[in-house]
Order: structure tokens, then sequence, then C-alpha cells
């Protein structure tokens, strides 16, 4: 019994003892070095802009009203097209305001004519009052007859001068140069002044944008009212065309809204094509005043967490044989594997940078990262903060694992040789 028994334990020991030494074995393998892509950071001119739904505007509009009563008798334009400053364009019966106008000139003619009479009487009066041949009394009453005729002149005249503005007012024209719209009246049309609107009329060349703006960027578009350029301003149809006029600053306007904490800016743009029409949608552009020679990545090595970005900056890292050494002395299973191999490495540890926004497929970085720094833009899934990395392939998505270990392998013995030399 017990020469059965002997045999038995002692293979029980040696198969325990090789599943232990394979799993040390497994346990001392050297983590193997990530295959990435690796691209620099590097200094190139980035202009973008801001986009504001903007509204297009004319500077001028105005909407065309009668100020007297009566009917339309004449309409003289062509509707939707541009009318000179001064032009014809409705003509209200005008007969009575003949009439009344004449009224009023006769009427001037008899208040010339009394004031000429009592004129006479004040000059007689007076002479007769040098002789002492008129009572002081009756000279005081031509003289003050004279200038209630005087007044009566001067009353006559401002009536004239009513009765021919209401004339005038019978012919309205064009207060300036621009675009009229559909007629809202026809021919034979009863008009009520002030109320009765007849068309409406607007300016073409120039023409604005406007724009409402956050209150904190107030100071950002003041500096442009003082100085900009011809790109600092790039208006986009709402088909997607742009507009290739440049633009600037026409005014801001005077307060911020304390509701929406907003502000109004208009923004001028030549129109001599005739391209922009009052009450169009468009997007503008504003130029980013961080605009110029910015340091650029591409978009792909951004990685985002919690709301912050990060990339994999490569770095070069050399093991002398001292750390190995002390690394030997901490790591068991760097010891049961035979130390680790001295000589140069490449690592990829994480970094937090600020960005901006995007320009082609490349993103500007505003802080974080220098000019010349190299980054992982492909094969970063994998990777661990301080982890080795090598030039290669990066591994796919699919099966992890299938015939990674040995193309990583030879990718890092090579890439340290390389590094080596």
């Amino acid at each position: 019994m017990m020469k059965l028994r002997y045999p038995a334990l002692a293979l029980m020991i040696s198969v325990g003892l090789f599943s232990c030494k394979g799993k040390d074995d497994k346990q001392a393998q050297a983590p193997q070095a990530t295959p990435v892509s690796i691209d620099s950071a590097r200094i190139a001119k980035a202009i973008y802009y801001d986009p504001y739904q903007a509204t297009i505007v004319a500077l001028k509009t105005v909407e065309i009203r009668s100020q007297i009563q009566g009917f339309i008798t004449g309409i003289f334009f062509k509707e939707g097209s541009v009318v000179k400053q001064g032009q014809p364009l409705y003509e209200i019966d005008k007969r009575k305001y003949l009439d009344a106008l004449q009224q009023q000139k006769a009427n001037l003619s008899s208040a010339i004519a009394n004031q000429v009479k009592a004129q006479k009487d004040a000059d007689r009066y007076s002479f007769l009052l040098k002789n002492d041949a008129v009572a002081r009394q009756t000279y005081d009453q031509a003289i003050a007859q004279l200038q209630t005729n005087k007044s009566q002149v001067a009353v006559a005249r401002a009536a004239v001068a009513s009765a021919q503005t209401d004339l005038s007012y019978a012919t309205i024209r064009a207060p300036f140069t621009g675009r009229i719209g559909i007629s809202q009246v026809k021919l034979g049309a009863q008009i009520t002044p002030g109320s009765t609107l007849l068309n409406t009329l607007s300016s073409e060349n120039p023409i604005a944008a406007d724009i409402i703006v956050n209150e904190s960027d107030i100071n950002r578009f003041y500096g442009f009212q003082k100085q900009g350029s011809d790109s600092t301003f790039r208006l986009q149809l709402s088909d997607g065309t742009k507009y290739l006029k440049p633009g600037k600053i026409f005014a801001i306007d005077r307060g911020v809204n304390n509701q929406t904490g907003s502000i109004k800016v208009r923004v001028q743009f030549p129109n001599d094509q005739d391209i922009l029409k009052d009450g169009m949608s468009a997007v503008l552009n504003v130029l980013n005043t961080v605009s110029g020679d910015r340091v650029q990545i591409p978009y792909k090595a951004i990685t985002e967490q919690m709301g912050e970005f990060f990339v994999f900056v490569a770095k070069d890292t050399t093991v002398t044989k001292e750390d190995s050494i002390n690394t030997v002395k901490k790591d068991t299973a760097a010891a049961k594997a035979g130390g680790i191999q001295t000589g140069k490495y490449m690592i990829a540890k994480q970094q937090k940078v600020t960005i901006g926004p995007r320009v082609n497929a490349d993103v500007v970085v505003l802080s974080g990262l220098k000019a010349g720094q190299r980054i992982v833009t492909a094969g970063f899934q994998r990777l661990k903060d301080g982890g080795k990395i090598t030039l290669g392939q990066p591994q796919g998505q699919g099966a992890p694992g299938q015939g990674g270990g040995q193309s990583q392998g030879g990718g890092q013995g090579q890439t340290g040789k390389q590094q080596g030399k």
C-alpha cells in the first residue's frame, strides 16, 4: 500500500509545481509596448470665425403715409423698383387745395391793401400833429390801426404758406433713393391723414446686418469699431453662399438689455449689386480675437474626460543599469524574468490641454502643448499614463489580442534598436 501512495503523491507535487511555475512565468512577462501613430504639434495659421445669427436690415426705412385727406388720383412708379429722391410717387386730388391757396392769396392782397391805406393815414396824421392841426388821440388811433393791418398781413402770408404746404402734400415724393414696395392703395382710394399706409421705401446701398451680442463680448466689438480690417466680418447667406464684400461696424446700441443681458450690433455692408435684401436671414461670421499663428494638432488626438481635454505626449526615457537593479529589487516578477533590459524607450504621458476651435481636421491648442511636442494620434485607446509605446500599426478594435503579442514584441525590438543607435 505504501508503494502505491508515494508515486501518486510525487505526481501531484510535480503537477502543482509545474502549474505554479507556469503562473509565475506568465506574471513575470514584462508589459509589451503598444503600437501607436505619432504626430508633432506645429505652429500654423489659424483664421477662424465665431458665427452669429443675423438679420439684414436697411439703414433707412420709411412708411409712406399722407398728411392730407383726399382720393388717390395718380400713382407714378413701378412697384418693386428703385426710385430716386424727390421722384413723385402718389398724387391726391388737389383741386380743393388749389382753391384754398387762391383764397388765401386773395386774403393776403386785401390785407396788404388795408396796410397801405393805414400807412398813408398814419403819415398824414403825423404831418398834421407836427403842425398842431390834429388831436393827439386821432394820431394814436391811426398808428394803432397801422399795426393791426401789419399783423393781418402777416397772418395772411402764413395762411398762404400753409395752403401752399397742403398743396405740396397732394404730391407725395420719395424722401430718399431706395426700393419701393408693393402699393397698399389703388387709384381712387380715399386717404385718411397719418393712418392710411400707402407704401414702404427702404434704402439698399449700403445695407446692414443686425446681430445680438452677449454683454461679455461688448468690449471685443468696441475694439472692432475702433480698429477693424476687411477680414473682420464675413457674411454667409441662408443658402450657404458667402458674401464677398467686407463689412464694418455701423453702430452699437446705446445700452444692454437688462432682461436678456445682450446688446444689438449693426454691421454695414456695401450692396451695389443688390444681393442683400431687407429682412433676409444670414450668418455673420466674426473674426475670433485669438486668430493667428497658433499651435495645432490633429483633432483625432484629443480625448475628453469629464468635460476636460487630454492628449498623450510621446516622451523618450532611458533605463540605466542602476534603474534596472532598483526595479528588480522591488519587482519580484521582473527578477524572476531575468531583470529589466536597459536602453531607450518611448512612453506616453497623459497631458491636459485647453483647445480652441477646429480648423479643418486640426484643432487649435490654446494651452498645454508646445510646438514640436510629439502626440499620439492613433492607438491611445489601450494606453495608460506612462505606458510604453512603439511606432507601428495601431491594434484594431476587433478580436483584441489575436496576433497582437507577436507584432507588439517585434515592434518594440526594432524601435529599441533604432533608438539605441
